[in-house]
């Protein structure tokens, strides 16, 4: 196995935007999805070779990423005869990317362990864009030996690498930073329309909340969705901000932490899911909460 090659399994929006980052910075990228249409069409853009299975796009390179939907699709991946913590050789490292259960990271590191590999928890923050510009923001969970291992792969997809603790506790930092995220996206829903019912012009009010002092760079990147909601791209959508909530939401009852402001969120995610906007943009909470206004 050569240090320029790296697997990455899950090509959805962030996994397909990594295989092309990994790319151009000059990795040989094997890939694998469940479903085959996105490995053609992102094998055929970069070059890269197609795994037939988990199992094989482990065996395949000594940095292995995984970048999937929830904690049901991490276990379908990793476990299995076919999964990675089979094919995993020992001494590789698997990284992995999804917004998961920490409880999930400690059940599939025990396998890659057994094999004599290890296992990081790196979840990122940050959109398509920064992965394309290689400017994620990455919080690993693991050994600093496995993070020195996976080191080249991950500066080619991030500005910063934090370095959080043992592993499970990027998993964690990660619903950390999605309750906040969470939090700053309803509050800058619940405002605009606020301004909007009172007479002040969108483009006008988003202006003053971006140079004001919670013009944080979320509000920022998210100008263009909020201000020309209908011409929005999905960047990530409300569906996942449920699921992301739900996750945070229970992780803190385990941990003994009520999470008032993330049940709110949750809640205002799951009224906008029912009102047929489940698959909008986050930003689209606006356009709930307008309608909302409209109908009362």
């Amino acid at each position: 196995m050569e240090s320029s090659q790296v697997a990455v399994v899950g090509l959805g929006r962030m996994g397909s935007a990594m295989a092309g980052t990994l790319s151009k910075a000059g990795f040989e990228v094997v890939v694998w999805n469940r479903t085959s249409d996105p490995a053609l069409s992102v094998a055929g853009t970069i070059g890269g070779t197609i795994a037939e299975t988990p199992r094989e796009a482990a065996a395949s390179a000594p940095i292995v990423l995984t970048s999937l939907a929830d904690d049901r699709a991490v276990r379908d991946v990793y476990l299995g005869e076919d999964g990675v913590a089979a094919g995993i050789q020992p001494g590789s490292v698997a990284v992995e990317m999804s917004t998961i259960d920490p409880s999930v990271i400690h059940e599939i590191g025990a396998l890659v362990d057994a094999v004599g590999a290890d296992l990081l928890d790196a979840p990122v923050s940050g959109s398509v864009q920064l992965v394309e510009q290689g400017n994620l923001t990455i919080m690993a969970g693991g050994t600093a030996e496995a993070l020195a291992k996976a080191q080249p792969i991950l500066d080619a997809l991030a500005a910063r690498i934090f370095h959080v603790g043992d592993r499970g506790s990027g998993a964690t930092i990660k619903l950390a930073v999605n309750a906040l995220v969470h939090g700053i996206n309803g509050a800058l829903a619940e405002a605009l329309v606020l301004a909007e019912a009172a007479g002040v012009d969108r483009s006008a009010a988003y202006e003053v909340f971006a140079a004001g002092a919670g013009g944080a760079p979320f509000v920022q990147y998210k100008r263009a969705a909020y201000v020309d909601p209908e011409a929005a791209p999905v960047a990530f959508s409300i569906d996942l901000v449920a699921k992301d909530l739900d996750l945070i939401t229970a992780f803190g009852a385990r941990s003994g932490v009520e999470m008032p402001v993330s049940h709110a969120n949750l809640k205002l995610a799951r009224q906008a899911i029912e009102a047929g906007l489940g698959d909008r943009d986050m930003s689209a909470l606006a356009v709930y909460l307008r309608d909302s206004q409209k109908r009362n």
